[in-house]
């Protein structure tokens, strides 16, 4: 087998070089304005201002002493905002699908790959929302933070038989079938248990959107879901209700992530209420529920397209359904959709200590600061996995000096470890400084490793200027212990 080509710190099969190279691309194009003065840009938790002497704080908490205290890096999440995004997209979708208006109402899961903790299970519940698991952590999280199993639902394109036992004996919500095999196993596991497992069928439409290649999960050649144009998804459907041991409750699509246009959601939706129509009257039953996905982007650098609104997304998936629906004849479902990253993203950042400031000269003339901070790709693997863009702000003061094209990078033995391409910063900043990366709330600590032995951050919860941690930070003795000699 040969070794993965890199692009600019983009790792990357054969298959998906010209992808890498268009992201790589993209990244350097992307820059970030300056940061503002006074409150910093949308790319921020609502509760981050700049106080009189310069310093960063997040709900009250001012960076300098977060840093003191708990260290750096860390990752700080503004609980009140995660709350109130969690909160907006149950209310929003409970007024769209209100089922006074003729609707069949709605559901929103969290997904808990964006971020999942104890606290943070527990909060977004307690603001309205379900919980989308793929995995037996993930599972495990959910259920010990006091989740409801009829509030949680278990994906995935391999589960174990473990992952399905634990699903199926805490009678989690649904099941969400992604291969003709798994069907077998799940109404064998239910039979032996004396249940019927609730299932849906992910199936993949051909309609895909959002930002890098590795992100995109609706066309047919990756690893998720059931093809609807060789017939595999029609297959799934016939095999679950002949098995008396399954409740076929409806159809799963998703599309993608970190998407700012909502005209992807409305072909898939059209593509699965058609499907489910066609299935009704092949069969004469009719799923009751529709899975529309997740993937709903936010902003990271300021650059970005301004993302929709909760409001927005449940009208807009309201009317589509609703038109369609009436065209088809059909009942309208109940829907359920997956926000994640546009819950967790924003309300999230990674503080950082920068070590070593250096310049370097630029083929063609021109120099770039080289910005080191105490963490890097273990900590956010995303700008080198596919290229993300991220901006960054001087968290300790403000400084007077110019701004230079600055690139901020990490501590690891990797040229690809950056954690922000290209970003403005003051010609001062040196070592000592804090620096803080907003829009890491999603798949920061969810993604981080420990490449070259690094531990993993804590993170640090902020509500009205009291901050405690609710993942502790991983230590050497951490390490150590795993290490059997």
């Amino acid at each position: 087998m040969s070794e993965p080509t890199r692009h600019d710190g983009v790792l990357a099969d054969g298959a998906h070089d010209a992808a890498a190279e268009v992201a790589a691309e993209a990244v350097t194009s992307a820059r970030p304005a300056p940061e503002p003065d006074g409150r910093p840009a949308s790319v921020w938790s609502t509760g981050v201002c700049r106080s009189d002497d310069g310093a960063l704080s997040v709900a009250g908490a001012d960076l300098r002493a977060v840093a003191a205290e708990h260290g750096t890096p860390a990752y700080v999440v503004d609980e009140a905002d995660l709350r109130a995004r969690a909160r907006s997209y149950a209310e929003a979708f409970a007024a769209a699908f209100a089922e006074s208006e003729g609707l069949a109402g709605a559901d929103v899961y969290y997904a808990g790959k964006a971020f999942l903790s104890l606290a943070v299970a527990r909060w977004v519940h307690s603001e309205g929302l379900r919980i989308d698991t793929s995995t037996a952590g993930e599972l495990a999280v959910a259920l010990r933070a006091g989740v409801p199993g009829e509030h949680i639902g278990l994906h995935g394109n391999n589960k174990s038989d473990e992952e399905l036992v634990t699903a199926i004996e805490h009678r989690v919500g649904r099941i969400v079938v992604d291969s003709l095999g798994e069907i077998e196993r799940v109404a064998a596991l239910a039979a032996e248990r004396g249940v019927r497992a609730p299932v849906m069928v992910r199936v993949t439409t051909g309609v895909h959107a959002g930002g890098h290649d590795f992100i995109a999960t609706a066309h047919e050649d990756q690893k998720f879901g059931l093809s609807l144009a060789s017939g595999a998804a029609r297959q799934a459907f016939e095999e679950i209700l002949a098995a008396p041991s399954l409740n076929l409750i409806g159809v799963h699509s998703h599309i993608g992530s970190q998407i700012l246009d909502l005209a992807g959601f409305e072909a898939a939706a059209r593509s699965v209420l058609q499907l489910r129509a066609e299935i009704a009257e092949e069969t004469g039953h009719l799923m009751p529920e529709v899975d529309l996905g997740g993937g709903y982007g936010i902003r990271y650098t300021g650059a970005d397209d301004e993302p929709p609104s909760p409001a927005q997304i449940a009208t807009g998936l309201a009317t589509i359904v609703h038109a369609v629906c009436a065209e088809l004849g059909t009942e309208i479902p109940r829907i359920s959709v997956e926000p994640g990253r546009s819950i967790a993203g924003p309300a999230g950042l990674t503080l950082y200590r920068v070590g070593a400031v250096k310049p370097v000269a630029l083929d063609g003339g021109g120099e770039r600061l080289y910005v080191s901070v105490d963490g890097g790709m273990s900590d956010n693997i995303r700008p080198a996995l596919y290229g993300a863009a991220y901006t960054a702000a001087l968290a300790n003061r403000t400084s007077a000096v110019e701004h230079v094209t600055a690139r901020v990078v990490g501590k690891h033995c990797e040229s690809g470890d950056i954690v922000v391409h290209d970003v403005a910063l003051p010609a001062d900043i040196g070592p000592g400084d804090l620096l803080a990366v907003p829009a890491t709330g999603a798949y920061g600590r969810s993604m981080a490793s420990q490449y070259n032995l690094v531990p993993r951050p804590p993170v640090l919860a902020v509500t009205e200027g009291q901050v405690r941690p609710i993942m502790r930070r991983e230590t050497l003795e951490d390490l150590l212990a795993l290490d059997l000699g």
